[in-house]
């Protein structure tokens, strides 16, 4: 974990970006960090998936600045490492519930020069459009929770299945052992259903393989599959499993 020399004019940068930003006011608050651990409590919160978060998980910043709108906005300013000539830029996320960030893009950041008016030419045009879109879809899902897939009941000892009205099929397991297979079968795991999901992309003959394979390899563990035709436009499609996947309607 490489700390990179500490630049003197990140504070003075940061203010000045601020200033240059559009909109609402912007304001800057400059930290220094002794340790790797000081930085924690901001870097975690970025909301980012490549190169911002890498650099800022993999280095030590020494000093941040963190530029704060009356709405909750907040970006982060640090020291590009090993680049003496810019900054690395990241949006924070807001402080909602994790249910509110489902299925909504990260913003993710951007890395600028050092030059304040150019890098807030580009924080303008290429971050914030990003990052106000992200926000709103927060809010949205606040305010109006994205339904829930309904989970399949959970057996004992049983892979417990069903489909959906958008074509996909939906697994829970209360097997040891059957998570492996599903995921070898082609099922991710969806944290916010809290279930396995085959997805409809892969089409109702492929799915009906899948679910042939998943339950030919379960079989083999001792652990019986329950197909229930269940929340889905066509009631006959779980029957063209045929008599290899035991099919139960409740």
């Amino acid at each position: 974990m490489p700390s990179p020399r500490r630049r003197d004019d990140l504070a003075a940068f940061a203010v000045s970006l601020a200033t240059r930003l559009p909109g609402p006011t912007w304001t800057s608050t400059y930290t220094r960090h002794a340790t790797y651990p000081d930085q924690i409590p901001t870097t975690n919160s970025l909301w980012d998936i490549g190169a911002i978060r890498y650099a800022a998980s993999n280095f030590v910043l020494g000093h941040q600045a963190v530029l704060s709108r009356a709405d909750g906005a907040r970006l982060l300013v640090f020291d590009r490492p090993m680049r003496p000539r810019q900054f690395m830029i990241g949006a924070l996320e807001p402080d909602a519930a994790p249910d509110a960030f489902h299925k909504v893009k990260e913003p993710n950041g951007i890395t600028v020069p050092a030059d304040p008016a150019r890098a807030a030419s580009q924080v303008s045009r290429r971050l914030v459009p990003r990052y106000e879109a992200a926000l709103q879809q927060v809010s949205r899902n606040t305010e109006h929770p994205v339904p829930r897939r309904p989970v399949p009941p959970l057996l004992t000892g049983r892979v417990s299945m069903a489909w959906y009205p958008d074509g996909a099929v939906g697994a829970v397991s209360g097997a040891e052992g059957a998570a492996d297979v599903l995921y070898g079968s082609g099922f991710q795991f969806h944290p916010y259903d809290r279930m396995f999901v085959l997805p409809a992309a892969y089409g109702d003959r492929e799915q009906i393989a899948r679910i042939h394979l998943a339950s030919q390899r379960l079989e083999r563990l001792g652990i019986g599959v329950v197909v229930r035709p269940l929340l889905t436009s066509n009631p006959a499609r779980p029957a063209a499993l045929g008599p290899g996947v035991p099919v139960r309607s409740r």
